[in-house]
């Protein structure tokens, strides 16, 4: 066997691979005899078919496949012990033909090679970081949403903002009266929210009450008419819903409303642990730190889209590539590509190609691996925020392990919590590596850089669309 290499462009190249009968003869005859033992030939018992007869049955097409597992064994094999950087895989030459009837056959492939990106993470790197600064203000607001969090709910004589209020709801007839036939409907529990009010002007009708007055409203105008919203709220089946299309009448009976937390050391202690806080001074420290931890993931993600940007610009705006080979790898890798249309479908999907390269060289260069250790932390870290985000905080820690296990059982959860551990570890070691130009802005200020770059972005997509079209 002979594999000989020959560039044919920049960034392309052919693989040729020459088989002689030294090569593939035994290996012909092996697999013939294998069919002959295990394959059912009408005419002949399992094992009793001679070479012959095998050769002038499957001669020709175990011969085909013997050739091209050798060909591309050998190609793949020089592709690894020469360390060549290939783009997609390799694939026949294009009008390279060979004659089963000749003894010596001949296989050409072409590759395309990845151009190189000789990438650089150290101080000469200097790249923005936006950390958000935490204003008293943020800090008033956090401290009110702690104190209401840990508050609780107590029974009131007046209504408050946020009361849930409780008492007999009555259906009224056409003149305001209270009905008492056998088909009225009649709360004596009742509960509303009104807060929760989708009409303000209904809503408002409860300000300033106290238990023993009396409000009269659609229940239909709460809700925008939602069914299941007026039959939960009136205590009835849904096909009498059309039935509570009036005025009813509510008499207050109590008010339940929200007490915020006093600032005291149960309080303390029940925000931030045992012995954590113990005075004013710290409580709002900790109100700071707790802010500022919170809104590192935003300027975490900035960084990656700034480093990003960079990465494309630095490498992929002048990046080569082999498209003469990715043209015909295009085509015979999917049939909806053409010869027609192969030229547009490659200029879309160029800048994925270079991102792709990039990434996967920034990987190589920071060694970067994802492990299944990194993984199922990831996937603890992901399932703890999704709990949170479902308002199962307290329950987060405990079930964490039960749904990232859950998520990594299934095959596309556990390819996209790959993809985005293993984003987050490599820009996480470009985050260190680099020299970061840190700047404290202002949560206004942050949004407006987070818009300019959106906008920049929206108007590179319009241009794209534009010369497209």
């Amino acid at each position: 066997m002979n594999v000989s290499y020959d560039k044919t462009g920049n960034l392309e190249a052919v693989i040729k691979v020459e088989l002689t009968p030294a090569d593939y003869a035994d290996k012909v005859t092996k697999e013939l005899k294998n069919i002959g033992k295990t394959k059912d030939i009408p005419g002949f018992r399992k094992g009793h078919i001679d070479i012959n007869q095998l050769r002038k049955r499957f001669g020709t097409d175990v011969k085909v496949k013997v050739l091209n597992d050798l060909a591309i064994d050998a190609v793949l094999k020089y592709i690894e012990d020469n360390k060549l950087d290939i783009l997609g895989q390799p694939i026949p030459a294009e009008g390279h033909n060979f004659n089963l009837d000749d003894d010596d056959v001949a296989f050409a492939y072409e590759i395309g090679l990845a151009p190189e990106l000789n990438m650089v993470f150290d101080q000469s790197v200097e790249l923005d970081f936006y950390n958000i600064a935490v204003s008293d203000e943020m800090i008033d607001e956090q401290e009110a949403n702690l104190r209401n969090q840990a508050g609780s709910q107590e029974p009131a004589q007046e209504y408050a903002e946020r009361a849930l209020v409780k008492g007999s709801i009555m259906q009224l007839d056409a003149e305001g009266n209270v009905r008492s036939d056998e088909k009225a409907i009649q709360v004596t529990d009742g509960i509303v929210a009104p807060f929760m009010f989708k009409n303000a002007e209904v809503a408002a009708k409860f300000e300033g009450t106290k238990v023993g007055d009396k409000v009269v409203f659609n229940p239909f105008d709460t809700c925008d008419g939602n069914e299941a919203e007026v039959a939960s709220m009136l205590h009835i089946d849904r096909d009498r819903v059309e039935e509570a299309r009036c005025n009813f009448e509510m008499s207050i009976a109590e008010f339940i409303v929200h007490k915020p937390a006093e600032q005291n050391q149960e309080f303390y202690d029940k925000v931030f642990g045992p012995d954590t806080v113990h005075n004013e001074e710290e409580y709002r420290q900790q109100v700071r730190s707790m802010i500022e931890r919170a809104l590192q993931p935003n300027s975490r993600q900035l960084f990656v889209r700034t480093a990003e940007d960079y990465l494309m610009e630095t490498y992929g705006t002048s990046m080569e590539l082999p498209e003469k080979f990715l043209r015909r790898f295009m085509m015979l890798s999917d049939k909806n590509i053409t010869e027609e249309n192969v030229d547009e479908t490659l200029r879309m999907q160029i800048p994925g190609i270079k991102w792709e390269m990039i990434e996967n060289k920034a990987a190589h260069v920071m060694d970067i691996k994802v492990n299944e250790d990194d993984l199922k932390a990831f996937a603890r870290v992901f399932a703890i925020q999704q709990l949170n985000e479902y308002g199962m905080g307290q329950m987060a820690e405990q079930m964490a392990d039960y749904y990232a296990d859950n998520m990594l059982k299934d095959k596309d959860q556990r390819r996209r919590l790959a993809h985005e551990a293993f984003t987050a570890k490599l820009f996480t070691a470009i985050h260190n590596a680099i020299k970061l130009n840190e700047k404290t802005v202002s949560i206004d200020e942050f949004r407006t850089i987070v818009a300019a770059l959106n906008n920049a972005t929206g108007a590179e997509v319009a241009a794209e669309e534009e010369a497209q079209q």
